[in-house]
């Protein structure tokens, strides 16, 4: 049998470049943002980390999250993941638990001890932190690792801010807190609790300190007008959570109502429920889906019991009882009074209208501006007066554990610049890797992994974790079912389906390249790639 007739081209010789003028359209490959990346407040990049959980390698994928998140346990178990409400598997069958899976990744470095790496060196500057909650511990992890000592004061008996003082140990238990805090004291940062600052500029004088970042919560339970009797027991939300971390606990009575719709108001409606109120009422002027409160945590209060009067005020509070008012919605959706009434028993009112944040410790500094109960701070998060920055709850802002944990990220990203006499400017982001440039038929349906819950009985009686987490293989399950959006993860598909060997392979964690020299623009390859990582261009002349 006659051998194959080939030719050799000298690389260099026309003749090698044929195909260039064949093609409209040539294939490159592309990094794209994916869509739980760009929706993360935090800025974890999330895709990363999963693309280590799903090889199994724990460690590694817990490094990665911890790079712009040093708080997973904490996260993976109070976060309400938009991540998940922007992933697109949800187009195929669910969203991706990536919420389900950072926890895991958390428990299991609580479990395995494992730690954060120090810096190589001082930068020989100080940097004061005012609130040791989610955004002070962020900003403090991340200005540690730039090498600056970092000091922590703190106005409570306890670190944690709003996610120990807000949020109720059957959501998220205090140990982990403690463990996750611990971590990042062990860097080198100074916390000192039961310190707090009266005024921020006398405080960075005093202690020579370069700059500081201002994280204090929002402490502080807002209050309403209601006509009430002398004997009458009303309280705020956030005083009767912050009670529960002491010796004394809060004596609400055996039937409580809750005024209010957020997440503190359901959060107090099921702490009551647990130290044994027969009801626990919540009274709200909206509807529920109109109700600032999750709506996962809304179906947990009514599944334990508690009570939601929707479309409803409350006009008069006596001893014993309370009147409410129902009301109605009108041509334009809001609610208006109708003239009905209804008594409700009631030993106390809870109020449950959100808080604001103690600014006293800015009376007297220059420059600072505070609109409507804010520090207002530019993109870099730097206030009106050089060197002093803030986040968080203090700023304007959406007030969430994953908000703040950004906010103390971006901020220590600008105080390690500014205190270099440089400017940080954020690297360009890839455009976001939606849906249709997915080609998803390689994909079954996975359904995804419920995690466990508490029964019923044990929920309403103690205020043990509500929630729990996932096992190890329903873990790695779960990070499995991650699409990849927008970049290669070397499935060897544009290089099994291209017709004319023009996709060269790189080797492991290399990716590929095209060969121009024999690809003819066919975009079989683009079809074929299933997440989207490679973009027909039009040929140059």
């Amino acid at each position: 049998m006659d051998k194959p007739f080939a030719i050799t081209l000298d690389p260099g010789s026309s003749l090698a470049n044929h195909t260039g003028s064949w093609r409209t359209f040539r294939p490159v490959y592309v990094d794209r943002l994916p869509p739980c990346n760009a929706a993360c407040p935090a800025g974890e990049n999330i895709q990363s980390w999963l693309f280590h959980a799903e090889s199994g390698d724990y460690e590694k994928a817990w490094r990665a999250l911890t790079e712009n998140n040093p708080l997973p346990a904490i996260m993976g178990r109070v976060c309400y993941h938009p991540c998940q409400g922007a992933c697109n598997r949800q187009f195929v069958d669910s969203s991706v638990g990536i919420n389900a899976v950072e926890r895991f990744l958390g428990d299991e470095a609580l479990k395995r001890g494992w730690t954060f790496e120090k810096a190589n060196k001082s930068s020989g500057r100080r940097v004061l932190v005012v609130g040791a909650g989610p955004s002070g511990l962020s900003a403090a992890y991340q200005l540690a690792r730039y090498g600056h000592a970092v000091e922590i004061h703190e106005a409570g008996p306890f670190a944690g801010g709003m996610m120990r003082f807000g949020i109720p140990k059957y959501r998220l238990p205090r140990e982990v807190i403690e463990a996750e805090v611990q971590r990042i004291l062990d860097l080198g940062v100074t916390l000192r609790l039961n310190t707090k600052i009266a005024n921020i500029a006398d405080a960075m004088k005093s202690g020579k300190f370069n700059a500081a970042f201002l994280a204090v919560g929002a402490h502080i339970g807002k209050r309403a007008f209601i006509p009430a009797a002398d004997a009458t027991r009303i309280v705020d939300a956030i005083s009767v959570l912050r009670s529960m971390e002491g010796e004394e606990k809060p004596m609400l009575g055996r039937r409580v109502v809750v005024y209010g719709g957020g997440n503190t108001a359901i959060d107090v409606a099921r702490t009551a429920k647990r130290m044994g109120a027969e009801e626990a009422i919540i009274v709200y002027r909206r509807t529920r889906e109109k109700a600032p409160a999750h709506d996962s945590e809304i179906e947990e209060a009514l599944q334990e019991g508690i009570m939601v009067k929707w479309l409803s005020t409350i006009k008069q509070a006596d001893e014993g009882e309370i009147t409410i008012e129902k009301m109605a919605l009108d041509d334009k959706g809001f609610p208006q009074p109708t003239g009905e009434f209804e008594k409700l028993a009631a030993d106390s009112v809870v109020l449950a209208l959100g808080q604001d944040v103690d600014l006293g410790l800015l009376e007297g500094v220059p420059g600072l501006e505070v609109k409507d109960g804010v520090v207002q701070v530019g993109p870099n998060m730097m206030t009106g007066h050089e060197g002093i920055f803030a986040g968080g709850d203090m700023v304007p802002s959406e007030r969430t554990v994953t908000v703040a944990v950004g906010h103390g990220k971006k901020a220590a990203r600008h105080i390690d610049a500014w205190l270099a006499g440089e400017t940080y400017a954020p690297p360009p982001k890839h455009e976001v890797a939606t849906f249709d440039k997915l080609n998803t038929w390689y994909y079954s349906e996975a359904p995804h992994q419920v995690r466990p819950v508490l029964d019923i009985i044990r929920r309403q009686s103690t205020f043990e974790e509500v929630v729990q987490g996932l096992d190890e293989n329903n873990a790695l399950f779960e990070a499995r079912r991650c699409l990849s959006c927008g970049n290669c993860f070397e499935c060897d598909n544009c290089y099994g389906v291209c017709p004319d060997n023009a996709v060269i392979k790189l080797g492991p964690g290399k990716r590929f390249q095209f060969n121009f020299d024999y690809c003819k623009g066919c975009g079989m390859c683009a079809t074929e790639c299933p997440c989207g990582a490679i973009k027909m261009v039009p040929e140059e002349n």
